[in-house]
């Protein structure tokens, strides 16, 4: 009980924030024609693959838009079956993904930088220096009440943790796709 309680405590002011933040997040890329979007994840298998691709499948014409994704740790590896399997069910195919190590040069050349986590957005502040106005918590642009700011792990979780993990990443996609500007013509 003192746990729940404590753990309820620890994130009220993600929840209390959130409506704040969402708006923030969302003036960032509303209107944007084009842009160099990162997604990045602790190991690159899970969530910051669905993310890009699944926002690569939102948006009208990705031409304009370069999207990518990395991770923390541990190049070459591809994404777990349950990963592949919620995701193939969404239209969104990981079956070719191999995890990235998050570089230099892809921080630096990128315009929006979403991370799972307050603590990836520090680490890639601390390791990379980057600039604090590109990088955004994509669970900030979810669009329903959080209980946290974080996207879960879902890593060596069953299909229903993938699913709603993945529901939440929809969830914000939708709001990029739908803030972004037209297509440059």
């Amino acid at each position: 009980m003192i746990r729940a309680i404590a753990r309820t405590l620890r994130h009220a002011p993600d929840r209390l924030r959130h409506s704040s933040r969402h708006e923030t997040a969302c003036e960032a890329v509303t209107g944007r024609r084009e842009a160099d979007v990162l997604f990045v994840c602790h190991g690159n298998i899970c969530r910051s693959p669905y993310a890009e691709h699944a926002l690569m499948r939102e948006l009208d014409d990705g031409a304009a838009w370069r999207i990518s994704s990395a991770g923390f740790v541990k190049p070459d590896r591809p994404s777990p079956d349950e990963a592949r399997a919620v995701a193939s069910r969404r239209g969104v195919n990981l079956e070719s993904h191999r995890s990235r190590l998050l570089t230099d040069s892809a921080v630096n050349e990128a315009d929006l930088i979403y991370v799972m986590s307050a603590a990836q957005e520090r680490a890639i502040l601390q390791r990379f220096g980057a600039d604090t106005a590109r990088i955004w918590i994509l669970g900030d642009l979810d669009p329903e009440p959080i209980r946290k700011r974080t996207i879960r792990d879902p890593v060596e979780q069953p299909e229903a943790v993938f699913e709603e993990v993945y529901d939440r990443i929809d969830r914000c996609i939708r709001v990029i796709a739908e803030s972004a500007g037209p297509p440059a013509t």
